[in-house]
């Protein structure tokens, strides 16, 4: 017995050691990586071209800090009071951070900069700053236009941080240079030294050097004699750079501002540039460093960055970063479970209430938002919770901040009908099918600069399939590649068969394609149908097709225009029109694109939309007649659909109608400014649409009622 006690207590005194002992590990595991931190800038607008910060568990989903505002400010830091390009770089002592930015306005113009700005840090929260003028600080600069995207890199054989850049004088391309920073990281203590000396004289900028397996890889985007990410390879950090001559961005797309990180606890790189000319970023994924495999469908961000860069950084250093910056209300924002519409959730910060939109036939008794959070943050209530009577309140907390109590709604919202960004709908019922399909512009792309066409189909109005793209002018047309807009389509019985004549606007002309099935593939007819305006019309677009087979004398009419409406018998062949025949219709000063014919009781009833599609008042009117061309009544009371402030349903318009069941029961298509974001988006807006539908209903003398334009849309038909 007495043994047995003097072993119990050496077990226990050893258990105590063995914790003391374990301690240093505990400590070790804290500054291990787990985590990343991405800087970037999201735009060239003033407010835009400013330092933010967004933090991932994986490198894959990132959440923006600060609610995707800045984290530094750009006028305190700046000569020109615009930061650009920002790079971050882990110090070798591993807890200094040193931090690398453009110093420019671009609305000053893309020549207009000859400074950059250098950040450190002990904390990532506060950041010393100096600017260097590389035309003031350094001499033989006098012809310098520009000095763009610098990053920082230690030299272990020099043992200091080397900083690179781009520049350009007068009429040389663009060149990467180097310089190293003084000790205090406050300005660069030697001269400019070229860096990458390219062998056809090309431009290069927006370097970004990768050591691997002994060697240092220099990523950069050519400019001038194709455009896009290339390397150099050499063997010591500031000479020897020898080009391998292969393009290593996954698109087809412009881009720019390549970026590459190593994933944790893992022998993959990330290489990610940013597809400047269509707002998104692209994600790659490497071993060599040399092959790269696209992997976008595992990236998720709640902003829109521009060019930057990603660090790993471990729990500690994640933890000060949420502290400081994340918010509950980010957290809330995380919601992914697949039934969400993600682009409509709606977060009230006043009124603490959070509204998530969700697909039809989803279970509210058992839902579960799934907020994609961190380990250190604490939800409750979680997993799956009974949203059927009502909203949920839910209590959010994170380390260092009072926690916050929302009130959570979770409501089945059948509008948007589309998940994602789509514009100028057009619907058809396919007799050859029993389908509805819908046809609209792919939306969501900067100016307007989509390049193809999907379709959906239905049974039932409410669930739609994703048929995929029918077609993409850069593989499909021959004379035209940019602008695709506002499609239509036809379903004709020739010799017996169905055929499907579908109509769009490319590059501000009218073509055509024509297929077998209603989701194609189609094949283009080679050549404009329409590609210059009618004779007596000055001004406004060849854009916004509508084609309508008359029930009466089962003749096609194909009506186009912005800024006026034409109309043009169609011919036998359904590719051509009868050119003697055009005739210019426009029902009044109101009139300004999306022209929408259809029959109904004996009337031709003619829609359009009024404003520009960037307005809020964006909006949709008619006009009837007795004649698929002729002479237009338009009723006193002719506004039919409007946005409704209280709904933040804003900018409605560009529609098509369809009849269903066999019935006198009809449905209005149209798009919107997404919701509830496109209201703050500005002249964004009129590119980041949605599709809806809602019910038309007619009064007994055949005048449209207005349509009442909803969140929660229609309910299937049946």
């Amino acid at each position: 017995m007495k043994y047995s006690t003097k072993y119990r207590i050496f077990l226990l005194l050893m258990f105590l050691s063995g914790k003391i002992i374990a301690q240093p590990k505990q400590n070790a595991g804290e500054k291990e990586n787990i985590a990343y931190l991405f800087t970037y800038f999201t735009g060239n607008a003033k407010g835009e071209e400013a330092i933010r910060f967004a933090v991932s568990s994986d490198g894959y989903h990132y959440k923006a800090v600060n609610n995707n505002n800045p984290v530094i400010s750009s006028e305190k830091i700046s000569s020109s009071g615009g930061v650009r390009d920002p790079h971050i770089l882990r110090g070798e002592d591993g807890k200094t951070f040193y931090m690398v930015a453009t110093d420019m306005v671009s609305a000053n113009g893309w020549d207009s900069n000859r400074a950059m700005v250098l950040l450190k840090s002990n904390d990532l929260i506060h950041w010393t700053s100096a600017v260097v003028n590389i035309q003031k600080r350094f001499p033989n600069n006098e012809n310098l236009l520009r000095v763009w995207a610098p990053q920082t890199i230690y030299d272990k054989t020099a043992k200091k941080y080397m900083v690179y850049w781009s520049m350009k004088h007068g009429n040389e391309p663009d060149k990467i240079y180097y310089a190293y920073a003084n000790a205090d990281f406050t300005d660069l203590e030697t001269a400019p030294k070229q860096l990458f000396f390219s062998p056809t004289n090309g431009s290069c900028i927006d370097g970004d050097i990768i050591y691997d397996k002994g060697k240092y890889n220099l990523f950069f985007k050519t400019e001038g004699n194709g455009n896009g990410i290339k390397k150099a390879v050499s063997d010591k950090l500031t000479e020897g750079y020898l080009l391998q001559d292969k393009y290593l961005q996954q698109t087809k797309e412009a881009v720019e501002g390549a970026g590459v990180f190593k994933l944790n606890h893992s022998d993959e790189y990330i290489l990610m540039y940013d597809v400047y000319m269509r707002g998104h970023y692209q994600f790659t994924r490497s071993k060599d460093l040399t092959h790269f495999t696209i992997v976008d469908q595992d990236v998720k961000m709640d902003f829109h960055p521009r060019h930057g860069t990603v660090l790993p950084i471990n729990k500690q250093e994640l933890n000060r970063l949420l502290k400081q910056w994340y918010t509950v209300e980010s957290v809330l924002q995380t919601a992914r479970n697949n039934a969400i519409s993600q682009n409509n959730i709606v977060l009230d910060r006043a009124n603490q209430t959070l509204y998530l939109p969700v697909n039809y036939n989803t279970d509210l008794k058992a839902f579960d938002p799934q907020f994609d959070t961190f380990n250190q943050i604490n939800i409750m209530p979680k997993g799956r919770l009974d949203f059927s009577k009502g909203p949920v309140n839910v209590k959010v907390s994170i380390p260092g901040q009072q926690p916050k109590t929302y009130s959570v709604r979770v409501a089945i919202a059948n509008n948007p009908v589309l998940k994602g960004y789509y514009a100028d709908p057009e619907i058809l019922y396919s007799n050859k099918t029993a389908k509805y399909y819908l046809y609209p512009t792919s939306d969501g792309f900067n100016n307007w600069s989509g390049t193809y066409f999907k379709c959906f189909s239905s049974t039932d109005l409410v669930n739609w399939k994703d048929e995929g793209k029918i077609l993409d002018l850069e593989k499909d047309v021959s004379w035209a590649k940019r602008n695709a807009w506002a499609p239509t389509i036809i379903e004709k019985k020739v010799n017996g068969e169905y055929k499907y004549f579908y109509y769009f606007s490319a590059a501000q002309k009218i073509g055509v394609a024509v297929a077998d099935n209603p989701a194609g593939p189609f094949k283009d007819s080679g050549k404009a149908l329409i590609a210059s305006r009618p004779k007596e019309v000055k001004g406004g677009q060849e854009i916004d097709p509508d084609v309508f087979n008359d029930p009466k004398t089962n003749k096609s009419y194909l009506y186009w225009g912005n800024g006026y409406m034409a109309v043009a018998p169609l011919n036998d062949d359904m590719i051509s029109i009868d050119t003697s025949a055009i005739k210019v219709i426009t029902p009044d000063n109101s009139f300004r694109e999306g022209t929408e014919v259809f029959y109904r009781n004996g009337k031709y009833y003619f829609l359009w939309s009024e404003d520009d599609t960037r307005s809020e008042n964006y909006r949709v009117r008619y006009s009837f007649s007795d004649s698929p061309t002729g002479k237009m009544t338009i009723p006193e009371n002719n506004l039919i659909l409007v946005k409704d402030a209280a709904q933040q349903i804003y900018g409605t318009g560009h529609n098509s109608v369809i009849k269903v069941n066999g019935k006198d029961e009809w449905y209005m298509v149209y798009h919107r400014f997404t919701r509830p974001k496109g209201i703050s988006m500005g002249d964004a807006a009129g590119y980041n649409r949605e599709v809806c539908i809602d019910k038309m209903e007619f009064n007994a003398d055949g005048t449209i009622i207005p349509v009442k334009p909803t969140v929660g849309g229609i309910k299937p038909i049946r």
